[in-house]
């Protein structure tokens, strides 16, 4: 992962906050898929998770088409 890549990742409560969703909400959709987080760091074995920025844009086109 490059640098500028690194600067368009986004924390689990920023992603929430765009996507206006609680962070749980967000790890239940790690876990089945539906929008993949970035794992950062060791922290307990399994990193802290991070969202890319054109994933949630993406994900937000998507769910507009519906």
């Amino acid at each position: 992962m490059e640098k500028d890549d690194i600067s368009e990742l986004l924390t689990l409560e920023e992603a929430g906050k765009i996507l206006k969703v609680h962070p749980g909400t967000l790890r239940r959709w790690d876990k089945e898929g539906l929008l993949k987080a970035v794992r950062i760091g060791s922290r307990r074995g399994i990193g802290d998770r991070r969202y890319r920025k054109e994933d949630i844009e993406n994900y937000i086109k998507q769910k507009k088409k519906k």
